[in-house]
């Protein structure tokens, strides 16, 4: 039975046969026992948010997974906890793996915190699928062989914006403020957007580092005053960024606002009217692909709520991983990196399917910049997000938004 703590999910409803379609058919094994799988998530600080979404998202998968049968004939039996920080997270980790008997450790949102689970993963030997941290660093120079990345990472976060401002001609010649979030997360995703300001006609008026606990913004919307940028770019992460946006509407400033890392709870956090400008996403719940629909339709039955991006991810990364073991037939750590590592095709409800790229296991797949629909014309408070056309174009590789391997520095070991 999974262990949920107090931001955990009170409903639970029965499991959705129909949006299991990256699930895939229960391996009769004979074995009786559990597979145990250790969950890591922050549900506390100012990533909690998106932690609560991330359980939500898992739980399902969990349950229909289970009532299809489970994993080789073999029920599932998650530990979800509260990763709070970096020191704690390595800490569970290592708990999980020696006493609570994890076959495979998962999740995660911030991003040094899942420097340290890589780190008690590679110690270990266990495999790692790091779901939502999208530092960069993680799958580049502190990369290693046990740990595979779903979410997006920095630069292609930067790319999906980005290219929508040269579009828009709000690049070349453009003078930025940027606000950037003071731990690892923030400083890759700056140094992503300052390389994207450089080769497109952009420059870097003013950069401002902000401590992951600031919830006053005015001293750095003064400085952003004085300043007269032509934009202002957010490189904030989780309630960081649902504070600057609520308070820059209320500043009234007139220079548009645009940035490279927003997630969807934190959007609406911020509620209709304060949000503007385009930002990234990696899947939202407006989508018209029949399997996420269907996915969607079955979160809201359940919790009363359209998924964030954390549940979503979370939901496809445990089918991903039920796939692989059904597949080998194996829980073996090295079975399952061999299976991830021969480039497999994923369904994860968008219109191009997934894989993980050998040689820095990263998940390659599409990604989103969205909008602010016009005040008014939202349906509900979910809905005032306006998703835009997939990146890359249908007719180019997934991998062209992605950093190549010539500007990535992981080597396994």
């Amino acid at each position: 039975m999974t262990i949920y703590n107090r931001r955990t999910v009170l409903k639970t409803g029965a499991a959705f046969a129909g949006v299991s379609a990256i699930g895939m058919p229960s391996i009769v094994s004979g074995q009786t026992d559990k597979i145990k799988i250790g969950h890591l998530t922050p549900l506390t600080g100012f990533l909690g948010a998106l932690g609560a979404y991330a359980q939500l998202g898992l739980k399902q998968a969990e349950e229909e997974i289970n009532k299809a049968g489970g994993v080789m004939g073999r029920q599932l039996d998650i530990t979800s906890e509260d990763s709070v920080n970096p020191a704690t997270a390595a800490t569970k980790a290592q708990r999980m793996l020696e006493q609570d008997g994890a076959t495979v450790l998962m999740g995660e949102i911030n991003s040094a915190s899942a420097a340290t689970i890589m780190q008690v993963a590679a110690r270990n030997k266990k495999l790692f699928m790091q779901i939502g941290a999208r530092s960069d660093a993680l799958r580049g120079k502190n990369c290693n062989r046990y740990t595979f990345h779903v979410d997006i990472p920095s630069t292609v976060m930067v790319n999906a914006v980005g290219k929508a401002l040269v579009r828009d001609n709000m690049m070349k010649g453009k003078k930025f403020y940027t606000l950037t979030a003071d731990y690892l997360f923030g400083h890759d995703l700056r140094g992503a957007a300052n390389a994207f300001f450089a080769a497109n006609g952009g420059t870097v008026l003013g950069d401002e580092l902000v401590a992951t606990d600031v919830t006053d913004f005015s001293p750095y919307l003064l400085k952003i005053r004085q300043g007269k940028p032509d934009i202002v770019c957010s490189n904030l992460a989780g309630n960081q960024v649902t504070n600057l946006i609520k308070q820059y509407a209320e500043f009234g400033l007139p220079f548009p606002i645009v940035g490279f890392n927003l997630n969807t709870a934190d959007a609406w956090a911020a509620g209709e009217g304060n949000l503007s400008g385009t930002w990234p996403t990696v899947w939202y719940h407006t989508s018209e692909v029949p399997a996420s629909k269907a996915f969607v339709a079955e979160f809201i039955k359940r919790n009363g709520k359209p998924p964030e991006n954390h549940a979503w991810i979370e939901y496809v990364s445990l089918k991903m991983m039920a796939q692989a073991m059904n597949e080998t037939k194996s829980t073996d750590t090295e079975k399952l990196i061999a299976y991830f590592e021969k480039e497999t095709q994923f369904d994860i409800l968008k219109g191009r399917k997934a894989y993980f790229r050998a040689w820095d296991h990263q998940l390659i797949q599409e990604a989103y910049p969205f909008t602010v629909r016009a005040k008014g014309q939202a349906k509900d408070k979910w809905d005032f997000l306006e998703l835009g056309t997939a990146i890359p174009n249908a007719n180019e590789p997934l991998e062209v938004i992605n950093p190549p391997k010539s500007a990535n520095a992981c080597v396994f070991a």
